[in-house]
């Protein structure tokens, strides 16, 4: 992930911390997350679940 990614990313996951979306978690079990780029240019944040819900 690139520096820019991952300011973006730091900057959604504070937005979603801020409106209690999400919350911190020492746990052992995660998700891949990545940005996609959308047409208009933004970022938008993926989470792939895939693994978790096998």
């Amino acid at each position: 992930m690139s520096d820019a990614e991952l300011e973006k990313l730091k900057e959604q996951l504070e937005e979603l911390l801020e409106k209690r979306f999400v919350k911190p978690s020492v746990s052992p079990w995660g998700a891949p997350v990545l940005l996609v780029k959308k047409k208009d240019g933004s970022m938008c944040l993926c989470i792939d679940y895939r693994q978790l819900n096998k």
